[in-house]
């Protein structure tokens, strides 16, 4: 999951260097939110284990 969120960060950064701000706002909207779940997953699976 954090790979996707780094390849959605990556599409963002392409897009803002081209110009395309829109594209460039929504793939870092999406990284973003991918990046907050794993974070949210990682953290029960972190507190099941102890």
């Amino acid at each position: 999951m954090l790979y996707y969120a780094i390849v959605f960060l990556i599409i963002a950064l392409v897009a803002g260097i081209l110009g395309f701000w829109g594209l460039a706002a929504t793939a870092a909207w999406i990284a973003k939110i991918i990046f907050v779940v794993f974070l949210v997953l990682a953290l029960v699976s972190f507190l099941r284990r102890a």
